[in-house]
């Protein structure tokens, strides 16, 4: 292991350290990637790249590089000094504690880095500093190459009001709205009324979601812009903000272009971003449903045209709003890798970051427009530690205390940057994994994804798999009438889970009394003898009581092998299983269709959480006895929170807006939470005078930590 230390000042450590594990780990997963990395021995690219960047995408970018023989350099924070990232790197730098401005944002420790670990290039990945044109001066002054687009390219780019004057002057297609700085809470509100609402409020540097806000009136246009300009500042350094017309109900369509430096560009046909929450992609397939191949080839030409017009050389994106006439209009081009671009190399063969690296190293591109094909169909599921029963989604916290990607099923892919074992912290997003499934039809790569989703082992921290497999079974997604108001138009009242149809509640049932049989028979026996149990099982006929939903259900089990019939509410239902209880895993068959359900947790008690269809249930199984000895036990009374103002997620305060003894009206500010960049506001459920305060601004509050109290 070769070691080298940084300045003392910076008190920074450089280990290098080779893991065979990851190593064959990451060619096993790239094997199942759908794409080819094909690098010729003639073609001399880079010995070391340095990948300023955590998480997934370093490891995605590592993948390739190792693929092509090219050393690699991670740089990480204190706190992921674990991270599979830096293990699957060659050499790793610590660049500061965790908060990203003191680590993955401090282009001084990562400059520093570079010149220790003597990398020739730097892959950016996305987010951090990919689009920051400061980064890429200092890069090209140490004469390090930026694989990525040129510092003129980044800046006109990354600024969306210089942006979509260029796209106007590129003739392509641009959404009406103010093409200057909005200043002032006043000015926003005066320049909205003039475009006339509903309006978008954007950060002009920003991406990902993060600044935006959707305004429908002057009071939204005012709150708008002030967490849009908070937002933009901690996300990107820059609050400056543009108002545009909102485009009401619209699909989200970008085009992937890839250029080179000799003046070749080409367009990578397109995806299907509409399936958002907060601005924010949840579901991505490519191609899209919607584009016939005219509109698909306006799309890619226009998205060509603005490459050209900047000099673009590298991987890019042109993101539109398409209406439901098919018209399209440009929204921005984000000058980096794009977080869904595993879905593009799916269908198309091409490993996108090789083409990036080679494209850095000044090599033309290797194929013609009519060389770009539309092969099969890919969908991806952004996988991420949230809550989706708030809001579709708040941030959750905590370490994987089991985790089994999906693997073993073909055509599944899995880009990810963590482990059983990691942390899920508030200090970075919350992503745990992009789920990629393909198929030669639609249909085919949906029912992958379904199976994937139901496959999928994540336990120790909340997750959103219940959302995505909703949406991806959901009449609307499978038909393709979807837009980016798909969810509040869904689920206008929140998502809650599965909804279970009658069949589905006796198969739910049938099988948590077959699990609970097959948990009391193993208890009965210790190194495969008798022990005394607690009833009497040598038998082959059972009476039980299940509870469900509030529902209490008499059922009979009978059990011949490994088949159990269950009588439940009249009707029979067999289940049909290896019943292996170590498993995170149970492979059944219930009513001869083949069903993956997860044992999340069981007791004595009879209590039983099964996740079904994607959904966690709670399920009571008891004995006859046991169910009617139950009865007289007295229920707990719930406590009373209409007074209490809990946090809905671990974050930070940035926020107080009330002192005890204020009055409060109905949905009034109260305090706004960070977490992960994106800024909550939390407001009162009623009118209340407020009797005590808990928090102050700059402090960090757990998920159910105590806000404010209200009289």
């Amino acid at each position: 292991m070769a070691a080298h230390r940084l300045s003392p000042s910076l008190n920074r450590l450089l280990t290098s350290v080779k893991y065979a594990s990851f190593r064959s780990r990451c060619c096993a997963l790239h094997c199942n990637a759908q794409y080819s990395t094909v690098s010729s021995p003639n073609e001399k690219t880079f010995d070391k790249i340095l990948i300023a960047n955590r998480g997934e995408i370093a490891c995605r970018v590592m993948k390739t590089c190792h693929k092509m023989g090219i050393r690699t350099v991670a740089v990480h924070s204190d706190v992921d000094s674990s991270a599979v990232h830096v293990k699957m790197a060659d050499e790793a730098v610590c660049v500061g504690p965790a908060p990203t401005s003191k680590s993955y944002l401090n282009m001084d420790a990562i400059m520093d880095a570079i010149r220790v670990t003597g990398a020739q290039a730097v892959h950016p990945g996305y987010g951090f500093l990919s689009e920051n044109k400061e980064f890429a001066k200092r890069l090209a002054a140490e004469g390090v190459e930026f694989i990525g687009p040129d510092t003129h390219a980044i800046q006109a780019m990354g600024d969306k009001i210089e942006s979509k004057l260029l796209a106007k002057a590129a003739k392509v297609n641009v959404i009406p709205g103010y093409d200057g700085v909005v200043k002032t809470a006043e000015e926003a509100v005066k320049i909205s009324q003039d475009i006339g609402y509903p309006v978008m409020i954007k950060a002009s540097a920003g991406g990902g979601g993060k600044g935006m806000r959707i305004a429908w009136n002057d009071e939204e246009t005012r709150e708008g812009f002030r967490f849009s300009s908070q937002e933009a500042a901690s996300s990107f350094g820059d609050d400056r903000l543009l108002i545009e017309k909102f485009i009401d109900n619209p699909r989200h369509i970008e085009i992937q272009v890839l250029a080179d430096k000799h003046g070749n560009a080409l367009w990578l046909n397109e995806r299907e971003c509409s399936i958002q929450r907060r601005n924010q992609k949840v579901v991505e397939e490519a191609p899209s449903t919607f584009l016939d191949p005219e509109t698909r080839r306006a799309m890619g030409e226009q998205a060509v045209q603005l490459a050209k017009a900047v000099q673009y050389s590298s991987a890019g994106t042109v993101e539109f709003l398409v209406d439901s006439k098919k018209n399209f209009y440009f929204l921005e081009m984000n000058t980096r890798l794009q977080v869904e671009h595993p879905i593009t190399e799916c269908i198309t063969g091409l490993d996108l970051v090789e083409q990036m690296i080679r494209v850095a190293k000044g090599y033309q591109l290797q194929h013609k427009q009519k060389d770009i094909p539309i092969n099969g169909w890919a969908i991806e599921s952004r996988v991420y530690a949230e809550d989706p029963y708030k809001s579709f989604g708040l941030p959750s916290i905590g370490r994987l205390s089991q985790y089994q990607e999906p693997l073993n099923l073909s055509n599944v892919r899995v880009d990810s940057g963590i482990q059983e074992g990691s942390d899920i912290s508030i200090y970075y997003d919350p992503m745990i994994s992009k789920l990629v499934t393909y198929g030669a039809t639609r249909a085919e790569a949906l029912a992958r994804m379904e199976d994937a989703l139901d496959n999928y082992v994540i336990r120790g921290v909340t997750h959103n798999i219940p959302l995505l497999r909703e949406i991806i079974t959901h009449p609307r997604f499978i038909s393709g009438d979807i837009s980016t108001s798909f969810l509040p138009e869904v689920y206008p009242d929140g998502f809650k889970g599965h909804q279970l149809e009658a069949d589905q509640r006796r198969e739910l049932m049938a099988t948590a009394a077959a699990l609970y049989i097959t948990a009391q028979l193993r208890s009965q026996r210790l190194m495969g003898n008798l022990r005394v149990s607690s009833s009497s099982m040598d038998c082959s006929h059972w009476e039980l009581c299940v509870e469900l939903e509030e529902g209490r259900h008499n059922v009979d089990v009978t059990k011949s092998g490994d088949v159990y019939t269950v009588e439940v509410d009249g009707e029979r239902v067999e289940v049909n299983g290896q019943w292996n209880l170590a498993s995170p895993l149970l492979p059944l068959t219930i009513n001869g269709t083949p069903r993956m359900l997860q044992c999340l947790s069981r007791d004595a008690s009879g209590k039983i959480v099964l996740q079904y269809l994607g959904t966690s249930f709670k399920v009571r199984v008891l004995s006859k006895l046991a169910a009617h000895l139950n009865s007289f036990m007295p229920e707990k009374v719930p406590e009373d929170t209409s007074s209490l103002l809990r946090s809905p997620m671990p974050g930070s305060v940035v926020a107080v807006s009330v002192k005890p003894g204020d009055t409060v009206a109905e949905g009034q500010e109260i305090c706004v939470i960070e977490a992960m960049k994106m800024q909550n506001s939390l407001t009162a459920a009623r009118p209340a005078k407020v009797k005590s305060v808990h928090c102050k601004p700059g402090e960090t509050v757990g998920e159910g930590d105590l806000l404010v109290e209200l009289e």
